[in-house]
């Protein structure tokens, strides 16, 4: 259902929804309720008198139909005045017998699903952590708590008394977890913050803990984030973007310096170093989605007409027509895991894995109906060109090396062989030697007369998991992780990237970077956190005994040294110069490793298995002559490459 007619919906009374009006953004800076602010003027406007006559307001996460500049349909229940601190809105999760209509007329009912019960502890937590500011009343976790582990606490215990120190609340419930609760540190920058991307293995580890209410929460709040306004302001979020992270903060009403209420305030990229627009945040959206639905069982949340229609504007906003020829995702540098310039500007392979991934997931969750045809056929097109253009011009190993190092220049016609102008003189000497005789991997990048050699772990592994790479080169995948595991394992699993760049190269291409110095952070850092998606790789593959050694190897240090953000040098030896101790994605990320080695069979919830019609059209591609010239004239099928 499109936005216009949702919004006559809205208007009709159909639907029951909350209203935001961007003049008070304007006015206040903050997300806040659009009924409220209303009364609070005596104003007579039109918009309140028709918010006025609706039902019942029920659901604070209904479909944002009705929205202003940057940010309207927030969604926030209206707050209790009477309460200084604490904002007691009603949440999303506790909606109950709530029917919308979706726009292929069936009822999608909003579940409540059941909330544990907290202990004292926990309770006392969330108390602390829903009424305590901090920071211009920015809302943070709790303060860990640094104690020694005891001899009857195991590691995962440990893990899971930092994992919900970290929790945030937003108006008595948790949405999320912040990025790092380090103590020890003056200046938390952004790691304050709840990130997308370093929320996920946290709501992972939460979804297999049978605790979903966090995650349904997290999902709801940040779609209702989500930018809806196309702009001309290139500081501005294009539209269908999720922000790269968010923060609660509790902020005095308009005329009431006396009373306070919870607001989310997120970032696009607007104060991020670099000033960065985040491309992964909606593609891991649409992945904890998909993991949500398959680990509780309830459905009903990926069929809300909000969160249909938020997905929707992730897919449109990536399968956007533009001047790039490849099928691949074209981003800017530091879009991503990677979020500093380190020369993965165009096509990197991560950003493909996760969009592949999230295509996939996106196409099972799509309510059938007729809107969405053309949507559903430029996905299918789009998979299919992704996976051929991946598997066929990306894998290297000694074979395909051999093959480009004998390459001929020059080429122009439609059946060349080096269709992107590779010149043979790229292949870096490391490569030569440090490829082994068995094995393979998908490289860094490809743009025209570029091949980025380097080994980049995440998107490796999660081409496994997203079936991005065929069987074949999945096992070769972790052969080679086998095969060079001093380089890429060694003292601290796993190299985010390999080789580092260094000298007049890293100079060069990080513009002198401090942080990324060689071996250290985005530039051949150790990330522990990388250790639920190799997990989730060798599971998959059957092969559990890889990330069975390679934990082992993360719990010898990562307790003893708290928890760290990443690592530094050759071996991961040391603990990162600027590391954050007490990274929550450390946490999580080892936490849902060992819960997937005990039991395997949840991998599925974020596995991809092998389409069996995108390998059929894959095989009937290369069975033909993949060289055969191209006629000019346009020729009529489904799939193009």
């Amino acid at each position: 259902m499109g936005a216009s007619e949702a919004a006559l919906q809205l208007l009709s009374g159909k639907l029951s929804c909350q209203v935001r009006t961007s003049s008070i953004l304007a006015n206040s800076n903050s997300l806040l309720c659009y009924e409220r602010r209303f009364k609070a003027r005596n104003c007579g406007d039109w918009r309140y008198k028709q918010i006025k006559g609706l039902k019942k307001l029920q659901d604070c996460s209904s479909l944002h139909a009705f929205r202003g500049l940057h940010s309207v349909f927030r969604g926030e229940k209206i707050h209790n005045r009477s309460n200084l601190s604490i904002c007691n809105c009603q949440q999303p999760e506790r909606v109950s017998k709530t029917i919308i209509k979706g726009g292929n007329g069936k009822s999608m009912h909003t579940v409540s699903p059941k909330i544990p019960n907290l202990t004292p502890d926990e309770q006392n937590m969330k108390q602390e952590n829903g009424a305590r500011p901090f920071s211009e009343g920015f809302k943070t976790a709790s303060p860990v708590n640094s104690r020694p582990r005891t001899n009857t606490e195991s590691i995962e215990d440990e893990a899971w008394h930092f994992l919900r120190a970290a929790m945030v609340y937003y108006c008595g419930s948790p949405v999320g977890t912040i990025a790092a609760n380090d103590p020890s540190e003056a200046t938390m920058l952004n790691y304050d913050q709840v990130f997308i991307r370093d929320f996920i293995p946290s709501g992972i580890a939460f979804l297999l803990k049978g605790e979903y209410d966090i995650v349904r929460n997290f999902i709801l709040h940040t779609l209702q984030l989500q930018s809806w306004e196309k702009t001309m302001d290139c500081y501005s979020p294009g539209q269908g973007l999720m922000p790269a992270s968010f923060k609660v903060r509790t902020v005095p009403l308009d005329n009431d310096e006396s009373a306070t209420e919870d607001v989310l305030d997120p970032d696009f990229g607007e104060a991020a170093i670099g000033r960065v627009a985040p491309v992964d945040s909606g593609l891991w959206w649409i992945i904890l989605l998909r993991a949500y639905g398959k680990c509780s069982g309830d459905l009903s949340l990926q069929e809300r007409v909000d969160v249909q229609t938020g997905m929707k504007m992730i897919l449109r906003l990536c399968l956007a027509d533009g001047f790039d020829m490849f099928p691949t995702l074209l981003v800017t540098d530091g879009s991503c895991m990677i979020d500093r310039r380190m020369g993965i500007h165009g096509h990197p392979l991560e950003i493909q894995a996760l969009y592949y991934s999230a295509l996939l997931g996106a196409r099972e969750m799509l309510a059938p109906e007729e809107a969405s045809t053309d949507l559903v056929r430029a996905l299918n097109n789009r998979l299919l060109a992704l996976s051929f253009h991946i598997r066929e011009y990306y894998w290297i190993d000694v074979k395909k090396l051999n093959e480009i190092y004998r390459y001929k220049t020059e080429e122009y016609s439609y059946d060349a062989i080096n269709k992107f102008n590779i010149y043979p003189d790229q292949i870096p000497p490391w490569l030569v030697e440090w490829m082994p005789s068995e094995g393979g991997y998908l490289i860094g990048n490809l743009q025209p007369a570029h091949m980025d050699f380097r080994f980049f772990s995440l998107g490796n592994v999660w081409s496994i998991v997203s079936s991005l790479a065929n069987i074949d080169q999945s096992h070769a995948i972790l052969d080679l992780i086998e095969a060079k595991w001093e380089d890429l394992v060694a003292d601290m699993p796993l190299k985010i990237c390999y080789p580092a760049l260094e000298g007049q190269e890293w100079r060069i291409i990080t513009g002198g970077d401090p942080k990324n110095t060689p071996w250290s952070y985005h530039n051949g850092g150790s990330w522990p956190t990388l250790l639920w998606q190799l997990t989730v790789a060798c599971i998959k593959m059957k092969r559990p005994e890889i990330a069975e050694k390679a934990i082992k190897i993360a719990e010898r240090r990562l307790s003893r040294d708290r928890w760290p953000e990443y690592y530094d040098t050759r071996r991961g030896g040391f603990i990162g110069k600027q590391a954050r101790l007490f990274q929550t994605w450390t946490i999580a990320g080892y936490l849902v490793a060992k819960l997937l080695i005990a039991n395997p069979e949840a991998a599925k919830m974020v596995i991809n298995v092998e389409d069996t019609e995108l390998l059929s059209a894959f095989s009937s591609i290369l069975s033909s002559n993949p060289r055969r010239k191209r006629s000019r004239k346009r020729v009529k099928q489904s799939f193009i490459i």
